[in-house]
């Protein structure tokens, strides 16, 4: 008996806040990262450097800033209660975040994104929010990506909280602390917020080149319409799991559900095909499909699609804009999904 063709816009899943809470784990693809399985690119050094700060990060005491923002180890050094992993993709920072958040001794522990924490946020209502997550060791954030001046505000005070009761918190980005929010609104107004975030980070830059692109270099794959059809037939025969959209179906769907429950959308998925995929206008409507792409990619569904290449859907002025890091991360990503 062959399994059901499903669309994605036939899934409109719920999470509850207990759901999400529950959901602050590492990905599947993470689920056995260590510093032992990170290979560092012997051409930068940085990249061991960051592993071996981590390393020793996973293990240290947090009596150091137990009770304070800033506790001192000694009278004359500050003992900052967080880390910041700051370099471009596919450097391995996820990895290295996942290898210590499992390091990490402590049961109550969370990892998860940028906009998980958000969302937890949205769900749970501030107060709320900073009492589940009180008393934990370590706090995981990936991807962290400030894109409107209340999600300053409120991770700022958030981290602020939890730190301040003993919690250490490790952070990965593509853009360094002091520069979060350049170019998205008006950074200048909340340059207190941000430095606030940036004093709780010793910051750790990482150099490389991405591995994906060592992968697969050039563009996403792009198959015709028929070819795709062929692909959801053949792949229907293993009894494989495959949905059919068009990529404005997707589109208009991930727009009706929230973020955070894009991950449940992809649940028990063995592949992903998207036709008359075309050039987009509306910047809402790729930063939807940045966060939708990034949850594929941690459950390293491939994707196959028709029309224009998934990697050249980002138009008009996006790349050069302030999002311009979040596009080229995505770009990376399709690269690698649509070639796996």
């Amino acid at each position: 008996m062959s399994v059901p063709v499903t669309a994605l816009s036939e899934r409109s899943p719920s999470l509850s806040a207990e759901d999400i809470v529950a959901s602050l784990v590492p990905p599947q693809q993470f689920a056995s990262a260590s510093f032992e399985s990170y290979i560092p690119d012997d051409e930068y050094p940085s990249q061991a450097h960051a592993r071996d700060v981590l390393a020793t990060f996973a293990t240290a005491s947090t009596a150091a800033t137990s009770g304070k923002l800033f506790g001192r180890r000694q009278k004359t050094e500050e003992a900052r209660p967080g880390v910041y992993l700051d370099g471009g993709f596919g450097v391995g920072k996820t990895h290295l975040l996942a290898a210590l958040w499992h390091a990490a001794p402590g049961r109550k522990k969370y990892f998860g994104t940028f906009l998980q924490y958000t969302s937890l946020v949205g769900a749970l209502g501030y107060a709320t929010a900073v009492e589940a997550m009180r008393g934990s060791s370590l706090i995981c954030i990936d991807e962290f990506e400030l894109d409107d001046p209340g999600d300053t505000m409120v991770m700022t005070r958030l981290l602020g909280e939890l730190v301040a009761s003993g919690t250490r918190v490790a952070a990965t980005s593509n853009t360094p602390p002091h520069a979060l929010g350049e170019g998205r609104f008006a950074a200048a107004d909340f340059l207190r917020e941000i430095q606030a975030l940036a004093a709780h980070f010793e910051t750790i830059r990482i150099d490389g080149t991405d591995y994906r692109k060592r992968i697969a270099e050039g563009s996403a794959a792009v198959l015709s319409d028929g070819a795709l059809a062929d692909y959801v037939s053949a792949t229907r025969a293993t009894g494989a799991q495959v949905t059919v959209d068009t990529f404005d179906e997707v589109l208009a769907h991930l727009a009706t559900v929230h973020p955070s429950t894009y991950v449940r959308m992809i649940e028990g998925l063995d592949a992903i095909t998207l036709s008359n995929a075309h050039v987009l206008t509306n910047q809402t409507d790729a930063l939807r499909l940045v966060a939708f792409v990034d949850r594929v990619y941690d459950a390293q569904i491939p994707v196959r699609s028709s029309g224009v290449p998934l990697s050249e859907v980002f138009g008009g002025d996006m790349i050069n804009g302030g999002y311009r890091k979040k596009y080229l991360r995505c770009m990376s990503r399709l690269i690698a999904l649509t070639n796996s």
